[in-house]
Order: C-alpha cells, then sequence, then structure tokens
C-alpha cells in the first residue's frame, strides 16, 4: 500500500507539472513550475527532466525555458478521435463554418463548465487560438445554455451556487437564468449576445444520444458584425437546430430534438 501511494503522489506531482503550462504562459522556469505547483525546485526540475524524455514537455536549450510537446498533442489527437460526439460533428462543424464564413464550435459539459470539443472558424470569424480543449461557463454562454437543459432547476442552482458576471450582460442571477432556459427550451435554440465577451454573439442547439438525453451543443458564432444577429437570428437557428439534429441523428436520436422536452 506504501508503494502504491508512493507512484500515485508521483502520478500527481507528475500532472501538476503538466498543468502550470495551461496558465496562458507558453515557457517556464523551473521556479515558475515550482511556484505553480507548490514542489521544491529540485522535485520540479526532477520531474521536467523526466517529463521532456517522454516528450511531454521540451526545453529550449539557449534559453532554458520548458514548453508543452508533443505528447499532449498526440494523446489530445486521440481523445478526440475516439470521442462519439467529436467523431459525427466534427465534419458537419468543419463544412458549416467553411459555408457560412463564420465559427461552429461543438462542446459537452464537463462538472460546472462547457468543454470544446470542436471549433472551427470561417473567413469571417477568424481566431489567432484553438478553442478545442478550453472551459468557458455554462450560464454565460449559448452552448453552456443548451447544455444546462438537461439538468433540473435545483441541480442547477447546486451546480452553479454563484454566477460571477463578465460583461454587463452576463445573466448572474438563477430566477433570471430559469426564464431564458424556458425560453431555449420552447424554441430549440439558445442565443447569447456579449454575455462571456463584448462584440461576440453566437446562436446554439442542443446534441441528443439515442436515449434523448442531451450530451453536447453546437454553435455558430462570430463578431457582431458578421453574425448579425438583427437581421438573421431565423436563418442561424434553423441552420444551427438542423446541424445539430443532423449529429443527433448519427448518434442514434431518432426524433426532433427541438421538440422534445427534458427536466426543468
Amino acid at each position: 500500500m506504501a508503494s502504491d501511494q508512493g507512484n500515485n503522489q508521483s502520478v500527481e506531482r507528475a500532472i501538476s507539472v503538466l498543468r502550470a503550462f495551461l496558465t496562458g504562459r507558453p515557457e517556464l522556469r523551473v521556479s515558475d513550475v515550482a511556484k505553480a505547483t507548490g514542489l521544491g525546485t529540485s522535485t520540479a526540475s526532477r520531474l521536467l527532466a523526466t517529463l521532456e524524455t517522454l516528450e511531454f514537455v521540451e526545453r529550449d536549450e539557449v534559453s532554458g525555458l520548458y514548453r508543452l510537446g508533443t505528447a499532449p498533442i498526440t494523446l489530445g489527437g486521440v481523445a478526440l478521435n475516439q470521442h462519439p460526439v467529436h467523431r459525427e460533428a466534427r465534419q458537419i462543424a468543419q463544412d458549416l463554418a467553411a459555408a457560412l464564413g463564420l465559427g461552429v464550435n461543438v462542446a459537452i459539459r464537463q462538472d460546472d463548465s462547457m468543454f470544446y470539443l470542436a471549433n472551427f472558424e470561417g473567413r469571417l470569424a477568424p481566431r489567432s487560438f484553438v478553442l478545442t480543449g478550453q472551459r468557458k461557463p455554462l450560464y454565460a454562454t449559448g452552448i453552456g445554455k443548451c447544455l444546462l437543459l438537461g439538468l433540473s432547476a435545483e441541480e442547477r442552482r447546486a451546480l452553479l451556487p454563484a454566477m460571477p458576471p463578465f460583461t454587463p450582460s452576463t445573466i448572474t442571477g438563477h430566477d433570471r437564468l430559469d426564464e431564458e432556459l424556458a425560453t431555449v427550451l420552447g424554441r430549440g435554440y439558445a442565443t447569447e449576445i456579449e454575455e462571456l465577451a463584448f462584440g461576440r454573439a453566437c446562436v446554439a442547439a442542443p446534441i441528443r444520444d439515442r436515449s434523448g438525453a442531451i450530451v453536447a451543443a453546437i454553435s455558430i458564432s462570430g463578431p457582431l458584425s458578421a453574425i448579425d444577429l438583427p437581421a438573421r437570428e431565423a436563418e442561424l437557428a434553423r441552420t444551427v437546430i438542423e446541424t445539430a439534429d443532423s449529429v443527433s441523428i448519427g448518434l442514434g436520436y431518432v426524433g426532433p430534438a427541438h421538440l422534445l422536452g427534458s427536466r426543468t
């Protein structure tokens, strides 16, 4: 048992070192990793050296700084390829982004956050970074609102005890969120206009599996000027619902997602 505990601790420490690179800084010193993980400098250095031999991190020979290596990319690619929602949605989302010139995103719920499985940007909605693998708040995103439809009001309150604002448009109260989700359920799609970030908006719809459960959601997103919701909401809503239904059918669902109820 003592040996197992020691091995488990070693794994936890190694994972904590890798997570230190999630802060957004592309390169870190050994001291940065030690500070972020709470490990001693010598322990952090030893773990980094081991992770370097396994290609999980790389060390710049000139600066001595560490960055993530290629092994996490390999693992991430395999994980995505094995995920049923990603397999069904990837090509559909990519084709839609190219056709509309806007962003198309697919995400699932992970605890109290949404987790991006796929992200494609059209010519009208370019980004300098990839959203895949990132987490965003459920209550401040169109996809998140769709994912919250799968929970009861009581479950939502337990999951999201606090909803801090990101912009003046962010929904921060559960009564208001309940009203918003009732609207989403009734019309089959969600919208989000500058609730998470200024200058951006989206339209989203839920994706269901063969049991009818909401397992993911897909959105069409972009800058306000490109998505132009005041003029195009009906068109984009119809498109995103049809796209979500196509993915749902690929997952074994046989009913129109936007006409079936869920718990509220």
